[in-house]
């Protein structure tokens, strides 16, 4: 019957070390480069300006975001586009699409995911 008690505990703490780890991030292999020069159209520029989103702010989310496969065209013609999502230095829920192309990854527009913005982008 002991044995059966060690075994048991030795099986819980397995299967309690394989679980995931609340709150830590599962590195994603990025279809762009993280540190490529941006490009942002005049859509995004209107966009960020009228949700007040830096560019660098846009550059981390690209670094730290993570990849919303359900909103992004990897098969996208003529390019690919990702919706790459994460939070701002200022608390900020943004999804960033973004189309890589060779060295520069070129930013779409910017969402504001929490807060409606009356924005008069064209």
């Amino acid at each position: 019957m002991r044995r059966l008690w060690v075994f048991l505990v030795l099986l819980s703490f397995f299967f309690a070390s394989c679980e995931p780890k609340v709150g830590k991030e599962v590195p994603q292999n990025r279809p762009y480069t993280i540190n490529a020069a941006l490009k942002l159209t005049k859509h995004a520029r209107c966009r960020m300006d009228c949700r007040h989103i830096t560019a660098s702010e846009i550059q981390a989310v690209l670094e730290k975001g993570t990849i919303n496969w359900k909103k992004s065209e990897p098969n996208g013609k003529p390019d690919p586009k990702y919706a790459v999502e994460g939070t701002t230095s200022d608390g900020q829920l943004v999804r960033v699409i973004v189309a890589p192309k060779q060295e520069v990854n070129v930013i779409i527009t910017v969402i504001d995911l929490q807060q409606e913005w009356q924005c008069d982008c064209h």
